[in-house]
């Protein structure tokens, strides 16, 4: 209409005017040649200097017997087939290989608990030959950590732990380690994702996931950030192959400190904060009802009179949301955060009751030891023969990752080549009643199995679920 402006039509030409006198300046910049080599060079050479002589190679190794077969007895057999026949026992010596870090300049260097696992003897390589040999301090086979002491050296070049709780996805890092023996080796990744659980090492964790190749041999390795600094120890690779396919898991730094400040101390296991309840996955139904928009929490499934959780004031069924507003999405997360606080101070859980949220502060003590372990090593000729077996306490319960609810007498350690590791029996199991009568103490076990009998029916609990099995005697 006559008069009226007609400023839509005009956007357009002058948005076109714009755009093309900004291409037409870009294009009139001269491009110009690199002068020098930094302008052409991206390099991690520094900070690889700065970090390969705090990775080492870790041997270990145990010698194992074989057995002997009953016609070397025979002085007829030996004559002809000599000390050298077969069947004579002879020592083979089985090894493992992988990789660790040096956490201090006085020699304690943090790796994988698998790559030491059942090895009596371990030596470190140090990036310029140097071989050391080690004793193991602590073993934590719940987060997979373990922690060695280096024997006759001090001032070693030590790295530096980050805080792994601002790592985030994106950000550049170098796998250092010794992937199938062939010697320190850097690669290079990002951090993928961020808390991944379900991984099935150890059972309070949550992983940084890379793409940074991780092969065997670089478990126990450093991942490291752009500052030098380790934020994670490489543990594990998701593979069909048995190689790398740029699916890498490393146990985050927040728990790698956690163990590395116990063995500090001086403690042969890790003083963890005791929860006193047990957690259960939130299904999408169970959400739904709930009113929440996706099934991230974890479910109160049962709680530990007078554990830190009901001195908080935790029901079951309460849906616990977060940690000191950090978001948990399973049990195993929760895990991990509460395993990562320090102890004798208080946490604060974000909790969903009835609808509402609360916020419910709880102590962070250690589990208590309420009776003597009174650890028992079974022998006599009972399916039961070379397990080590103890009383249940929170204590207990909380190293061998046992409903702290169960009844029962725990499985702490189980004899290589014993009856009882023929039979089929796990650490962690829970011997709950022999030939129809319950155990209570470990000494009932001890007591029970000094009788022959032509069967045993045995009674445990693993998971959960619980199995009754009858064996020979």
């Amino acid at each position: 209409m006559p008069g009226r402006s007609r400023p839509i039509h005009l956007a357009v030409p002058l948005a076109l005017l714009m755009a093309v006198a900004m291409e037409s300046a870009v294009q009139a910049q001269p491009k110009q040649v690199p002068e020098t080599r930094q302008q052409i060079t991206l390099s991690f050479a520094p900070i690889v200097r700065q970090s390969v002589a705090s990775v080492v190679n870790v041997y270990g190794a145990r010698v194992e017997k074989q057995p002997r077969n009953p016609f070397m007895d025979d002085p007829f057999f030996r004559r002809f087939f000599g000390d050298r026949g077969f069947g004579v026992p002879q020592e083979r010596v089985q090894r493992s290989l992988g990789s660790g870090v040096v956490v201090d300049a006085s020699g304690l260097v943090v790796t994988n608990n698998h790559v030491i696992e059942g090895m009596s003897e371990v030596k470190v390589a140090f990036a310029d030959k140097r071989e050391v040999e080690a004793t193991i301090l602590l073993r934590d086979p719940r987060t997979d950590l373990a922690v060695l002491k280096l024997k006759g050296v001090k001032d070693l070049a030590a790295i530096e732990l980050a805080d792994s709780d601002k790592v985030e996805i994106g950000d550049i890092v170098l796998a250092i380690g010794n992937p199938f023996g062939v010697g320190q080796t850097v690669t290079q990744g990002i951090v993928s994702a961020l808390a991944r659980t379900q991984i099935g090492v150890g059972d309070a964790q949550s992983f940084i996931q890379t793409d940074a190749a991780i092969n065997p041999g670089n478990s126990g390795g450093a991942l490291v950030d752009m500052q030098g600094r380790v934020v994670g120890i490489n543990t594990a690779i998701f593979s069909r192959s048995g190689g790398s396919i740029g699916i890498g898991f490393a146990i985050p730094s927040a728990m790698v400190r956690v163990v590395v400040e116990s063995a500090r101390a001086g403690a042969t296991t890790v003083r963890r904060p005791w929860f006193g309840a047990r957690l259960q996955a939130l299904t999408a139904d169970v959400a739904d009802g709930l009113g929440l928009d996706r099934p991230a929490g974890s479910v109160v499934a049962s709680v530990v009179e007078k554990g830190p959780a009901a001195e908080a004031g935790l029901r079951r069924s309460d849906v616990i949301l977060a940690i000191d507003g950090v978001g948990v999405d399973d049990p195993e997360a929760f895990g991990y955060r509460f395993a990562t606080r320090p102890l004798n101070g208080t946490t604060g859980l974000t909790v969903l009751r009835g609808g509402k949220r609360l916020t419910l502060p709880v102590k962070l003590i250690p589990a208590p030891e309420t009776r003597p372990r009174d650890a028992v090593v079974l022998a006599g000729r009972s399916p039961l023969a070379g397990l080590t077996v103890m009383n249940l306490s929170p204590a207990v319960s909380e190293e061998l990752s046992i409903d702290a609810a169960t009844e029962g007498v725990a499985v702490s350690e189980i004899e290589e080549g014993s009856v009882a590791a023929r039979v089929g029996f796990q650490k962690g199991d829970i011997i709950q009643a022999l030939n129809g009568e319950r155990m209570a103490t470990s000494r009932d076990i001890e007591n029970a199995t000094k009788e022959r009998r032509r069967a045993w029916e045995v009674t445990i609990s693993r998971g959960g679920q619980t199995v009754t099995s009858v064996f020979p005697g």
